[in-house]
């Protein structure tokens, strides 16, 4: 089975992403670039920030909202996992390829979005924290390192060049992830429906909640 499953996945595996003859090396800098616009947007995490604290109160914080304390250390776990990741992903990229790791990357970092948001939907924050920081941090790291080690490759006479499209893509990923983000918090952001003054509706007092 093990074999197998080896054997379908062997398309990733760097034997098989050789260059025909006469292959323009200009078509990589542009798919090494997007990728980094993509994983970049991270450092746009603070426009999820204000959205976290009033996930219940949607207003205004309710008090069984997190704190801004308890979200702002997500984006420090999926740096510091980054890291981590990148350090480990060099030795597997040589072996494997960047066909895989980039793969992987992609399965990573998007899973992590999910597992983030179900933990949101749930009011879970450890999930939130397991996905986009720990997961997604590991995404992050091995779609770095991936791009950056194919353009070097793709140009040892401009390895300079190579690097700074690919670290312009990484800094460029906030420019365009913050407004996009932004724009699609508001759009999918549901007010809650008035239903009048305090005295025209029933309260109730559950635990600590006042509803």
């Amino acid at each position: 089975m093990s074999n197998k499953i080896a054997g379908f996945f062997s398309f990733l595996m760097k034997d098989k992403i050789i260059a025909k003859s006469g292959f323009n090396r200009w078509l990589v800098p542009p798919a090494s670039i997007a990728i980094h616009l993509c994983i970049g947007s991270v450092y746009a995490w603070s426009i999820f920030n204000p959205a976290l604290i009033k996930e219940l109160g949607v207003v205004t914080s309710s008090s069984g909202d997190w704190s801004l304390s308890n979200v702002v250390w997500i984006f420090s776990v999926a740096i510091v996992f980054l890291g981590l990741s990148a350090a480990v992903a060099g030795k597997w990229l040589e072996e494997v390829g960047p066909r895989c790791v980039g793969v992987a990357a992609a399965f990573l970092w998007g899973g992590g979005f999910i597992i983030g948001s179900i933990g949101i939907s749930t009011h879970q924050l450890w999930l939130v924290y397991l996905g986009y920081g720990a997961l997604g941090g590991c995404g992050l790291g091995l779609g770095y390192v991936s791009p950056v080690s194919t353009l070097l490759r793709w140009f040892p006479d401009k390895r300079g060049m190579a690097t700074g499209m690919a670290i312009m893509g990484f800094g460029g990923g906030a420019m365009i992830g913050a407004p996009l983000i932004a724009s699609l918090l508001k759009f999918h952001a549901v007010a809650p429906t008035y239903l009048g003054t305090e005295g025209a509706v029933t309260l109730i007092t559950e635990a600590v909640s006042y509803f």
